[in-house]
């Protein structure tokens, strides 16, 4: 079965959404270093003619309550704080996350990047007054979706065992290296490591090009990462509709149970599209 975890702070990517995130963070740079006792802290981005609050979630430990700043129908997700550059502790990115997360249940937010903070309301509806129609077409665009990463690894050295077994042009030539074992066979175990890396990335673009046809049918967009690492042969995110979110649960439960132990799925999310 997968092992499926919710998700820790993150960089965000897509160029849509780092221009906003480049755009906002020159707004609120000057806020980021300059002292002072009041400023507020941006979670995020959302649609909304109402204003909201979210209760007392707010990062750095005194329970500072979390609410909206708004301009026209978009709005600002903050708590009252500091003029400081908060440190990337677990303990701040956790309370960061908590309030994306709490927000998300019931709103599509476009999240900021960790420590994003603004020295005054007034100057963060100045951002969004200055950015609004690229906020409401992303808003637009991933109303109603989240995200999931989905990363797949596997036991090399159990695959390289099974293709000594099954494979019959490696089997057959692993055991003329071992026949041959007073001989020279130096050129002959770098020809049959040749073979094996070469079938090992043809069984690793096998598995992971059934694994995306099997999830194609219930996700809107998906983006391919770089694996990490020898063992790891997929690391991928996929953009669901929230309201097939429980049928790509289940999908990919499946897809764990039918390749057994040869594979090892970590499941994150949801979270807000990134």
């Amino acid at each position: 079965m997968p092992v499926k975890t919710m998700r820790t702070a993150r960089k965000s990517t897509g160029n849509n959404r780092e221009d906003l995130h480049v755009r906002i963070g020159e707004a609120s740079h000057t806020a980021e270093t300059a002292p002072g006792e009041g400023g507020r802290y941006v979670y995020g981005i959302v649609q909304t003619k109402d204003h909201m609050n979210f209760g007392k979630i707010g990062i750095g430990g005194a329970g500072e309550p979390v609410y909206t700043v708004n301009y026209l129908d978009i709005a600002a997700v903050v708590s009252k704080t500091p003029v400081a550059i908060f440190d990337p502790t677990r303990e701040n990115a956790l309370a960061h996350e908590h309030v994306i997360e709490t927000v998300m249940k019931n709103h599509t937010i476009i999240p900021m990047s960790f420590g994003t903070v603004f020295r005054t309301d007034d100057d963060i509806r100045e951002v969004l007054k200055g950015i609004y129609a690229s906020l409401k077409d992303v808003l637009k665009q991933m109303s109603g979706k989240l995200e999931f990463g989905l990363k797949v690894n596997w036991d090399r050295d159990q695959i390289i065992e099974e293709l000594k077994q099954h494979d019959e042009e490696i089997r057959r030539f692993h055991h003329e290296i071992i026949r041959k074992q007073l001989q020279s066979t130096y050129f002959a175990r770098m020809q049959l490591g040749r073979m094996i890396d070469k079938s090992l990335a043809e069984r690793a673009t096998q598995y992971v090009r059934e694994i995306y046809e099997a999830l194609r049918s219930v996700c809107v967009a998906s983006r391919d990462n770089q694996p990490i690492g020898d063992k790891m042969i997929m690391n991928a995110a996929f953009l669901v509709d929230r309201s097939r979110e429980s049928e790509f649960d289940s999908i990919v439960n499946k897809i764990a149970k039918k390749y057994g132990k040869r594979l090892k799925f970590k499941y994150t999310g949801p979270w807000p599209p990134y």
